[in-house]
């Protein structure tokens, strides 16, 4: 039977941190299961479907930066969280995992309990984003009626500029990498050019009159408020 918690994924090449977090995970209610490198993890998440992925930087085969830059280029989990899990404890590999899409980067030595909490707080944040309407300070963003309310007034944009500014407001702080963003918003059977997704972020900048959209120099965009 299927865990009503949801399904992690954890990848990581040294066996025990896999049995001590799987153990921890299953105890607290999540249907779990390993991989032990980049590429085993790629085959197993397309079987598994998991909610949540727990991954490593220093791997084997393919490590846990270009395992995480397939996922995000994959529509396929879009709505799958990805927590980095790793010793490399530098504030430079932090903000590369970030970056790249990761949504929490937690380093180890971690006691079980906190990783727990952690990853129960994640589920919580995924949960939220299936809310129909998105509520920030004098922002309001409607999924269901393709509408934006900026300061108390109705402010239109096409459906590809929304569905974009959505996406990126539905993770505020994280950063969406291009590749991503053009799968999700055109899909990957479209062929746009590079500058597609610049020209409608600018367009929403103009219409908002205001820059809640910024850019990540060669890797994507992020919505800050």
């Amino acid at each position: 039977m299927e865990s009503k918690l949801g399904k992690v994924l954890i990848v990581d090449d040294e066996t025990d941190i896999l049995q001590i977090v799987k153990y921890n995970l299953e105890l607290n209610g999540y249907e779990c299961t390993t991989a032990s490198n980049g590429v085993e993890a790629l085959e197993i998440a397309k079987k598994f479907k998991p909610n949540l992925i727990l991954l490593d930087l220093m791997m084997p085969y393919k490590d846990g930066i270009q395992t995480c830059i397939e996922l995000r280029a994959n529509q396929e989990y879009n709505d799958t969280l990805i927590i980095f899990l790793t010793a490399l404890s530098d504030e430079k590999s932090e903000i590369r995992g970030l970056e790249i899409g990761a949504d929490d980067y937690i380093t180890k030595p971690i006691k079980p309990k906190l990783l727990v909490s952690r990853v129960h707080s994640a589920f919580r944040r995924l949960g939220k984003d299936d809310a129909k309407t998105l509520h920030f300070p004098n922002l309001e963003i409607n999924r269901e009626k393709f509408l934006v309310v900026h300061n108390g007034e109705n402010v239109s944009l096409p459906r590809k500029e929304f569905e974009l500014f959505a996406l990126l407001a539905s993770k505020p702080g994280r950063v969406f990498l291009r590749q991503e963003i053009l799968n999700t918003v055109w899909g990957n059977q479209v062929i746009v050019g590079d500058r597609t997704i610049d020209v409608h972020v600018r367009k929403i900048r103009q219409k908002l009159n205001a820059d809640y959209i910024s850019t990540v120099k060669g890797v994507g965009y992020k919505f800050e408020i």
